[in-house]
């Protein structure tokens, strides 16, 4: 009989594995059942921990999130718009380590409180540059909306960064455009250099928040 004892299972323990799975088997094909064979448990073993796969979910986000904050150095010397670089390229940097890691991400509810402090934190530093407070809001979600929404995208053509997905071969695109020559051109923009693609967005959202708000 094996002396080997088994890390206990808790509620980081089943995260972390489903993070792992994730990349292997896609949002659709993680199920509980899936995560306590990788873990070598009965599945509703699992249900003592999490009442449904959105329980899960809201707890694998909010680990994903705790090491986003772990790798994002924030200064309290930054300006707003500097502060607003950090956080969106921390989070489109931690979305694309994982399969369809902005699906996941996408309308979960944090299990804890740890992004209070950096909310706290970030909303202070706007409020010192002169934004109200609804300014400070609207300012910050939408810059994380515009995120969001971009690595999901970013995500469907790319399901991680050495993938792509079959369908999105911007030259055969072309081709099959012919008869639509700006139209056929613009998918060099639209499903290529993602990254300088999401640079150049997310200066729009800032000089477009900017100019709405000011701020110094």
């Amino acid at each position: 009989m094996s002396t080997e004892r088994r890390a206990p299972l808790d509620r980081k323990r089943v995260a972390d594995t489903a993070l792992k799975l994730l990349n292997d088997v896609g949002l659709d094909g993680l199920s509980l059942r899936a995560i306590a064979r990788e873990l070598d448990v009965k599945a509703p073993a699992l249900y003592w921990h999490f009442k449904d796969k959105q329980a899960l979910l809201d707890e694998m986000a909010t680990e994903m999130y705790r090491r986003m904050v772990a790798g994002t150095a924030l200064d309290p010397g930054d300006t707003w718009q500097e502060r607003l670089r950090k956080s969106s390229h921390g989070l489109r940097g931690e979305l694309r380590g994982y399969r369809d890691g902005a699906k996941v991400f996408s309308g979960s509810r944090f299990t804890g409180i740890e992004h209070a402090e950096q909310m706290e934190d970030t909303l202070r530093l706007f409020t010192a540059a002169g934004f109200t407070l609804a300014q400070a809001v609207r300012a910050t979600a939408t810059t994380y909306l515009y995120t969001l929404g971009f690595v999901t995208e970013e995500q469907g053509v790319e399901p991680l960064p050495d993938e792509r997905r079959e369908g999105y071969d911007v030259a055969e695109r072309a081709r099959r455009m012919s008869d639509f020559p700006l139209a056929a051109r613009a998918g060099a923009e639209i499903f290529a250099d993602y990254d300088r693609h999401f640079e150049e967005g997310l200066e729009l959202v800032l000089a477009g928040i900017a100019v709405r708000f000011g701020g110094s």
